[in-house]
């Protein structure tokens, strides 16, 4: 069986920051939502064929696996 190797991007606003992991084979993904005050919301995505376009629209930058998966473990914050 084969390895997957997500793709990762975020994007920073005066809010908080966006975190996406994507699966570059299902395109299944996983969104984070970081707020100021440490909260973190989590949702499942399913995205089609014109996400990279979407995400280089809304001016997401690459991100990086350590960073999504320390914010989805819930060892780094924003504070």
């Amino acid at each position: 069986m084969a390895q997957i190797i997500y793709r990762y991007f975020k994007k920073e606003l005066p809010e908080g920051l966006i975190l996406v992991r994507i699966n570059p084979v299902s395109l299944e993904g996983l969104e984070l939502l970081v707020s100021k005050e440490g909260g973190l919301q989590q949702t499942t995505r399913q995205f089609d064929q014109d996400i990279y376009d979407d995400l280089e629209y809304d001016e997401f930058a690459e991100g990086s696996a350590l960073e999504f998966n320390l914010y989805l473990k819930g060892i780094k914050s924003d504070k």
